[in-house]
């Protein structure tokens, strides 16, 4: 089978290198041929085998000649290894990483050879719930699906000069310009960003020292008109490509409610829960252009936003978004034991209110924890898309929220934080959060300086035959949809019901369950095989014809 897209897709789309060469091929893992980047639960991948706590990866590859001109480092990357991983380049141990969500690398330059270099990666995978798991259960079953082990991301080879190269770039953009921030390891660097009328505008920056850039006549991004600025980086030894959107986020009081913002005006994230799962990959999908594909596909049923849940994607999808237009509100992984009956049955029916101070289980969890959470706010920042992010969800993991909040906010002033999305809120937050999946109600926005998100609702199952990932134990919330029109009456009655009389009052956002169908979950608004669309394009549009009269009589507009 072919790679698809993965071996040709440039894996790092805000620092691009003409240097570029693809580790996916030629692998086994321990001794049997494994197609990567897929994990070895993926059909994709090949595999066949049992999947152990412990796996061994290899494989041997020769660098093309020329590839690191002298004078240039080697760098070896990858992805993201789920969930420990140790990497060895010819015997010798290079690198070891902890986390199974991030990318990581390591310069190998000095233990390699002339001709074939073998590679080799230790990864373990126990599941902890020390680190950020996800979705991820060893028994698949309602919301819990099959998890994923191993190299789950592109692995690749780039060459970089010794001295003076690029090795990140900060972008912090606002309506008329953008603030960069270089690393160069000190050199200093020169900047070009080719304007709409042919005009290029330039600036000389110093390694470490932000640099404001001023916008002529700026095109601000929005999911209408998706505009990006690319921006060329080039030191006296390395040339980088990135690019950039001029766009905020902010609050503002209009009419008596805290109201969400996008370049100053009020802006409705009217969106679905996306929990990135693929029937034939799990984490990936077969190539980089299915996220395009998914991003369409709700562009198409009239959607501006995905809350992208408990995962953190390869930046394919980010990049896919930014591009194409569409808004982002991105989950931080959780960890730690999640329990049903404390933490959905006591909260959906009883009580929503519970203390987190000291909660969360053992200090070497709640550590890694904040630290992964920095590391995503510094891995995805540069993405225009993402416009806020989730702590903690439905009290999964929760602890010290008020304190992480302001933490996490220190790092990234400029998005909206939803410290605790569904209940058991405490006091800060950006984001007055609610779950409602029974008993629609009409809902207010009643905390100051909080605007109001639904953040979760629907989830209506349809059961499509021929597309199901299992024949029994399908999952959603209330009775079972048996028809296209079912389903619409259903999703038509959530938003006249609760949804619309709401945005008066407050609301600023609804996220509707779910994108897609997961293994036993069959409340997705698609089948898990992509072949399906539930419900029909013109019925969704014409509710967001309605919810965009509704925020503009809202705030004045209308």
């Amino acid at each position: 089978m072919e790679h698809s897209g993965w071996d040709r897709y440039y894996p790092r789309p805000q620092l691009r290198r003409d240097s570029f060469f693809p580790l996916n091929q030629g692998w086994t893992l321990n001794g049997r041929p494994i197609r990567a980047p897929w994990p070895p639960q993926a059909p994709l991948s090949g595999y066949g085998g049992a999947v152990e706590d412990v796996m061994w990866y290899k494989t041997a590859f020769t660098l093309p000649e020329g590839f690191a001109p002298e004078g240039h480092r080697v760098l070896l990357h990858f992805g993201a290894v789920d969930q420990v991983a140790e990497v060895f380049a010819n015997g010798e141990s290079v690198v070891r990483h902890e986390g199974g969500y991030l990318p990581f690398s390591a310069d190998v330059t000095d233990v390699l050879c002339v001709g074939e270099n073998r590679l080799e990666v230790k990864a373990v995978d126990t599941l902890s719930h020390a680190y950020p798991y996800g979705k991820q259960h060893k028994r698949p079953h309602g919301m819990w699906y099959t998890p994923v082990s191993g190299i789950w991301q592109p692995v690749w080879l780039e060459a970089v000069p010794a001295k003076g190269a690029v090795r990140s770039v900060r972008l912090a953009p606002d309506l008329t310009g953008v603030t960069v921030e270089v690393d160069a390891g000190g050199a200093d660097y020169n900047l070009a960003v080719p304007l709409g009328d042919g005009k290029i505008l330039t600036a000389a920056g110093k390694s470490g020292r932000p640099l404001r850039l001023e916008v002529p006549d700026p095109w601000l991004w929005t999911p209408e008109d998706p505009y990006l600025y690319t921006v060329t980086i080039a030191t006296a030894t390395d040339q980088v490509e990135s690019y950039f959107a001029l766009r905020t986020v902010t609050v503002k009081e209009i009419n008596g409610h805290t109201r969400l913002c996008l370049n100053g005006k009020p802006v409705f994230l009217h969106g679905v829960l996306d929990q990135g799962y693929f029937t034939d990959g799990l984490f990936l999908p077969q190539s980089p252009e299915e996220y395009d594909a998914d991003v369409m596909r709700m562009k198409e049923l009239g959607f501006n936003t995905l809350r992208k849940h408990v995962k953190v994607e390869p930046e394919a999808f980010y990049y896919a978004c930014d591009r194409l237009g569409m808004l982002v509100i991105q989950d931080m992984v959780n960890s730690g034991e999640y329990r049903y009956l404390r933490d959905t049955v006591i909260p959906t029916f009883l009580s929503k209110r519970r203390n987190d101070l000291g909660a969360g289980g053992g200090e070497q969890r709640k550590m890694f924890f904040e630290r992964h959470c920095l590391d995503t706010i510094a891995h995805l920042r540069n993405h225009p898309c993402v416009v806020g992010w989730t702590i903690f969800n439905e009290g999964w993991g929760q602890y010290d929220s008020d304190r992480i909040y302001r933490m996490l906010k220190a790092a990234d002033p400029t998005r909206f934080f939803m410290s605790t999305s569904g209940w058991f809120a405490q006091r800060e937050s950006d984001v007055q959060s609610e779950h409602v999946y029974f008993n629609s109600r009409i809902l207010e926005g009643n905390q100051p300086g909080k605007f109001l998100l639904l953040s979760e609702c629907g989830g209506f199952s349809r059961r499509v035959e021929g597309h199901v990932s299992r024949e029994r134990k399908n999952y959603g919330y209330g009775e079972q949809c048996r028809t296209e029109l079912d389903l619409e009456l259903r999703i038509s009655s959530l938003y006249w019901e609760m949804v619309m009389p709401s945005i008066p009052k407050g609301l600023c956002g609804c996220i509707y369950t779910q994108l897609s169908d997961v293994e036993g979950e069959t409340n997705g608004l698609y089948t898990y095989d992509r072949q399906v669309r539930k419900v029909k394009a013109e019925v969704m549009r014409d509710i967001v014809s309605e919810l965009k009269q509704a925020l503009g009589k809202a705030v004045g507009n209308g």
